[in-house]
């Protein structure tokens, strides 16, 4: 995959993933702090997790500020006031806007995990390219659920997780036969197509029945 076209899937999962986080600030009443702290960890924090692991230190995010900066800007842009009074009128608007984010900085950050363990592992295991694609995918939301005082989305929302997974599974498998570029762009759509129809046809996992006592245990 060529550099240009990595650049271009970073920064489109970069403003995606730093707009539903700064749009889950508004939602919780955040100031600007707040708001651009959370799209900040929400864009960044994937990468950062993917990073530890394949071994890459400091972190892509702290050896170019780019990406940071990126989202902090997305961030102040949906805390402006004409895009958060719009936000915050229409609670349509605003589902429809954080599905749309969240899916596009999915469906990129889980094959930008595929293509960075790629780039420095030589073994190419399936397990390996599959888990650091959906632990960059899904890292950033973890990070904006708990920092918002959210059950985090891979647990309860529209088959976040295995959207992710399949998207990543995709991409590892196709990458020898299409080539880097038709691998990448696959396993991204693939994520963000089972993320939208997830959330239309309303799929999700089984669940189970909270206990009325669970919660004080």
């Amino acid at each position: 995959m060529s550099e240009t076209l990595f650049f271009v899937l970073e920064l489109i999962g970069t403003i995606a993933f730093a707009a539903s986080g700064a749009m889950v600030g508004l939602k919780k009443g955040m100031d600007i702090f707040g708001v651009a702290i959370l799209g900040l960890c929400t864009a960044v924090g994937g990468g950062v997790i993917r990073d530890l692991v394949l071994g890459i230190t400091p972190p892509v995010t702290f050896q170019d500020p780019v990406y940071a900066l990126i989202a902090i800007a997305t961030s102040i842009a949906v805390f402006l006031p004409a895009v958060r009074s719009r936000l915050e009128r229409g609670s349509r608007l605003y589902d429809v806007v954080m599905l749309l984010m969240d899916s596009i900085g999915l469906g990129v950050f889980t094959v930008v995990g595929v293509q960075s363990a790629y780039s420095v592992s030589s073994s190419y295991s399936i397990f390996l390219l599959a888990f650091v694609g959906v632990i960059t995918g899904v890292g950033g939301g973890v990070l904006r659920d708990v920092l918002a005082g959210d059950t985090p989305y891979i647990f309860v929302k529209h088959f976040y997780t295995c959207a992710s997974l399949i998207g990543a599974l995709l991409c590892s498998l196709a990458w020898m036969p299409l080539g880097s570029t038709a691998a990448t762009l696959l396993g991204a759509a693939a994520v963000v197509a089972l993320r939208l129809c997830a959330a239309y046809f309303r799929w999700n996992l089984p669940k189970a029945s909270p206990s009325p006592g669970g919660a004080r245990r």
